[in-house]
């Protein structure tokens, strides 16, 4: 199973590639400087991680996106719900609803997302 998470300050740095993407290494280290303080050595260090694990890609001197944001936080929902509760998202919304009260507004949400996939 692939790993879809990150850390704080990675989530922060994915953030900027995201935001900006695609965009010059060189933008991106100025970007990654300016935001987190970092060298260009470990904004290097890092986006290697990213790309290994899928989510970007460096293509000469280009940084670009492989995985969306909202793919990625889809597939990190996906397997935490796989991982805690058997793939079960009765299971999961049983789970959470017990400790947190649905608003009627949430209901509904829910309700529409179901008859969507029906």
């Amino acid at each position: 199973m692939k790993d879809y998470s990150l850390g704080v300050i990675e989530a922060r740095f994915a953030d900027i590639i995201w935001n900006h993407a695609p965009l010059k290494t060189s933008d991106m280290v100025k970007l990654a400087e300016e935001s987190l303080g970092w060298k260009r050595t470990t904004t290097y260090t890092v986006l290697k991680k990213l790309s290994d694990r899928g989510l970007f890609v460096n293509e000469e001197g280009v940084v670009k996106v492989l995985m969306t944001k909202e793919e990625f936080y889809a597939r990190q929902s996906e397997n935490y719900v796989e991982q805690s509760f058997g793939g079960s998202l009765p299971n999961f919304l049983t789970a959470f609803s017990s400790r947190h009260k649905l608003s009627d507004k949430e209901i509904d949400e829910i309700l529409k997302i179901i008859e969507e996939n029906r």
